[in-house]
């Protein structure tokens, strides 16, 4: 794996009132489900209590941004309806806008909970599909004017051509945004560590995720306790810390903007003795 000692990471993002713009940085967005079958933490934070002492404590460790999902995406999850998924996040969102100076992101892939989420105070949408899944999403993005993390996902494994595909299928993720009139300052393109891929596409997209700022656009890792880390290291999802540092260091080498977290402190440490190495 080529390392580099200095990368540029192209960001210029408004979030709420927060500006990103730091040069050479990698920012945390840490992960809160308030779901009861998520992977990793399924059911911890699913009280409101609960919830505003977690968001509370990955503040106090560096995070950026919140994310909060209300329907799991893992593996065989089940689907839930929309009201559901709106009834589980809404009344999170409002409570955390009100009692904490940060932004937060909607992760949804339909339209309707993520209006109702930017209506209570959300401030970016965070779309696994991207964009691909509910054709009215792109408009939601552009009607509350607010930034839009795309993700690689598709519904087979049949690549012709792993890396030239993904960057393929991305592109048609920007043209759904382009088209709707979202500015290329709010977009953010997520590889898609997880979805639509084996173990081994997996550890050949993390060699390559600088391949990936070839589109353009600031990039976020989500690589958190995943079965890739669990696959390689044959650990449960709750021994692989190990694993999740390993994939922030190559983030930050290769120049993502981001890394979606669950455990903000000590990814928060590593991007820092990160930076400092590769800045010396």
């Amino acid at each position: 794996m080529k390392v580099h000692t200095k990368v540029s990471i192209k960001i210029n993002m408004k979030i709420n009132h927060k500006q990103f713009n730091q040069p050479n940085h990698t920012y945390i967005m840490g992960i809160l489900n308030v779901t009861p079958d998520s992977f990793s933490d399924g059911g911890r934070f699913t009280q409101l209590d609960a919830a505003l002492q977690q968001v509370e404590r990955m503040i106090s460790e560096g995070a950026d941004v919140i994310d909060i999902g209300g329907e799991s995406t893992r593996p065989g999850f089940e689907a839930i309806t929309i009201e559901e998924e709106i009834q589980r996040t809404a009344r999170m969102i409002e409570a955390i806008t009100a009692r904490f100076d940060i932004p937060v992101s909607i992760d949804t892939y339909k339209s309707e909970v993520a209006k109702a989420a930017l209506s209570v105070g959300a401030s970016m949408v965070n779309d696994v599909w991207g964009l691909k899944h509910d054709p009215k999403m792109a408009s939601v993005v552009k009607e509350y004017d607010v930034p839009v993390c795309i993700m690689h996902n598709r519904h087979n494994m049949d690549y012709h051509s792993l890396l030239p595909d993904m960057i393929s299928d991305l592109h048609e993720s920007i043209q759904l945004a382009t088209d709707a009139g979202i500015e290329s300052n709010q977009i953010i393109l997520d590889p898609g560590i997880g979805f639509a891929k084996t173990r081994e596409h997996n550890l050949l997209v993390m060699k390559n995720l600088g391949h990936f700022h070839s589109l353009g656009y600031p990039i976020l890792l989500g690589a958190s306790r995943k079965s890739m880390i669990g696959l390689t290291l044959d650990l449960p999802v709750e021994e692989r810390l190990e694993g999740t540092l390993a994939t922030t260091v190559v983030a930050v080498l290769a120049g993502c903007a981001w890394v979606r977290v669950h455990d903000v402190k000590e990814n928060k440490r590593v991007i820092q003795m990160t930076e400092a190495m590769r800045d010396a």
